[in-house]
């Protein structure tokens, strides 16, 4: 079968050997293995540390987690009561159904609306639906997001929210090239004080590295990416979220991390953010 739920994770398998792995305790894709033209074994295109808990007791350290509705640390006022990248996360999703199961590829949906432990934190409706689709060499995860307040008031009552895909990719860190980022407004969020890291800097790097620790947000960033290194790379395509964030720990930042394997700050992150509102 293409689709298996099993203990609370699922798999999604093409008949061309690639597959996808996630769970429905945060909607956190743990695996996607994927060949290429040239190279059709697949292979593990993601990381996860091997010190990540998957047993939803804390947010996962790698694969895709779903950031939702801040990111960061919370500053919007309906967002105080919460910690750091919300509580997507964190949170057991509901397996909807099958969107598609076909010799091109296999998709799920995973649902997420208020619950009572939400509910005492964030007061807002709201109705996600995560879509995680798997053809031969490409995964393509959709978030959809509804506001669904009753109230007739006027002016409507908006859902203002932040969304993010906190891709974890497996790379070799010291070798990563991010293009086409060049000429891109961006904020260093590595700089001591909070004046220099809201103060926008402008990319001059034809390809972006992460030599050093990196936690750099792209406004307006373009929507198409490469990410290489020697001998191998990903290509991404966006739509909707405007910004992307290059990150990567590297070894003093990552050492902190007490679910970081070791060495394992040689992987590479790259997020996709938006910032909406939503009537």
């Amino acid at each position: 079968m293409p689709v298996k739920q099993i203990s609370g994770r699922v798999t999604l398998t093409h008949a061309k050997g690639s597959s996808v792995e996630l769970l429905l305790y945060g909607a956190t894709v743990i695996s996607w293995k994927a060949g290429t033209i040239s190279e059709p074994q697949p292979i593990e295109r993601l990381f996860v540390s091997s010190k990540a808990a998957v047993d939803g007791s804390k947010p996962v350290r790698g694969g895709i987690p779903v950031i939702f509705p801040c990111f960061g640390p919370p500053s919007h006022p309906e967002h105080m009561k919460l910690a750091q990248h919300g509580f997507a996360r964190n949170e057991v999703w509901k397996f909807d159904s099958i969107v598609m199961d076909s010799d091109e590829g296999v998709s799920v949906r995973l649902t997420l609306e208020p619950t009572a432990g939400i509910a005492a934190k964030y007061d807002r409706p709201f109705h996600l639906a995560y879509v995680v689709t798997l053809v031969e060499h490409q995964i393509t995860t959709d978030l959809h997001v509804t506001n669904t307040s009753t109230s007739t008031a006027y002016p409507p009552d908006n859902l203002e929210f932040q969304a993010l895909f906190h891709n974890y990719f497996r790379a070799p860190a010291n070798d990563v090239l991010v293009f086409p980022l060049q000429n891109k407004s961006y904020f260093d969020k590595t700089e001591a004080s909070e004046e220099a890291r809201n103060k926008p800097k402008m990319e001059t790097r034809a390809g972006v590295d992460v030599r050093q620790f990196t936690d750099s947000v792209y406004e307006d960033a373009g929507g198409k990416y490469e990410v290489t290194w020697p001998g191998g790379g990903v290509e991404i395509a966006v739509r909707e979220l405007k910004d992307v964030v290059v990150w990567n720990p590297q070894q003093a930042a990552g050492m902190k991390m007490g679910d970081m394997e070791d060495g394992g700050w040689c992987a590479f992150t790259l997020a996709m953010h938006l910032d909406a509102n939503i009537p």
